[in-house]
């Protein structure tokens, strides 16, 4: 009798397991499209019977994570994910912290000024500031997650990693729908190695047409890497005589978050 009870009970764990993986899955997919979908791309995108989709998406609108359109009947994401978002980066003081730093760079490098912070093996937008002043204003996308083999974020956080394992999460990252990919695993090899000997990161047009980008790892003394931090702007702007002092300010910016960081963290244990 035992036996079977046990055998029941792992059944209804796995069943559970599975019901909340698909949820998060659907969750986390319309928060990277940052759009509203359609109910059979949802099911494509995710490898799901309609059926199965629907049903997922059917309780997350019971308890408010996602919205259905009334007149087109496509699904979004309701706006609790981004209010927890704000008061999760709210509790831990980072952008406090980081803040003024990042705005030293965007006033002397006169362009924009992002910073993102590794989630799992990606890395997810979280502070930005605008450094050009009049002409011409880069404003990219807003999405939450880097793409990793063509953004210079995403080649400077790569860097740091394992050559394999880089390699490997590049070609994850790719294959999740990415508008682009790695073209020869060779090449992108090289890069990450130029990448890892200069300590910085460029991306020539590589993610959006018009725009240069140059980023850095935020390193802790102990190695880990916590983040990155870019600059950008049209390449009227960002030509290859001043890549060298934006990669220099950059750097210096890194570094002296890299500081902060472990004093945000005490920051949090006093609280």
């Amino acid at each position: 009798m035992t036996f079977f009870l046990v055998r029941y009970l792992e059944t209804i764990v796995r069943v559970v397991n599975s019901l909340v993986e698909r949820c998060f899955s659907v969750i986390e997919l319309l928060a990277n499209e940052a759009t509203s979908m359609r109910l059979g791309e949802i099911a494509e995108k995710l490898d799901l019977q309609k059926s199965a989709a629907h049903r997922m998406l059917t309780i997350l609108s019971e308890i408010g994570w996602v919205e259905q359109e009334p007149v087109t009947g496509f699904y979004k994401l309701s706006l609790r994910l981004a209010i927890l978002g704000q008061r999760f980066l709210s509790a831990t003081h980072l952008t406090d912290v980081c803040q003024p730093v990042l705005e030293e760079l965007a006033a002397e490098s006169a362009e924009l000024v992002r910073m993102a912070v590794v989630q799992g093996e990606t890395l997810t937008w979280i502070a930005q500031v605008q450094g050009a002043r009049n002409g011409l204003k880069y404003q990219p996308e807003m999405v939450a997650r880097v793409r990793l083999a063509t953004t210079a974020n995403g080649k400077a956080y790569l860097s740091t990693l394992d050559r394999t394992e880089a390699i490997r999460i590049a070609i994850n990252d790719s294959a999740g729908g990415q508008k682009q990919s790695i073209a020869s695993v060779d090449e992108f090899m090289k890069e990450l190695e130029r990448t890892r000997s200069r300590g910085w990161a460029i991306s020539d047009e590589e993610a959006e047409t018009g725009v240069v980008a140059i980023a850095a790892p935020i390193r802790l003394e102990s190695g880990q890497t916590v983040g990155t931090v870019s600059v950008a702007g049209p390449t009227s702007r960002l030509t290859a005589k001043r890549h060298q002092q934006i990669a220099s300010s950059v750097l210096s910016t890194v570094a002296k978050l890299g500081e902060l960081w472990p004093l945000r963290q005490r920051y949090n244990n006093e609280s």
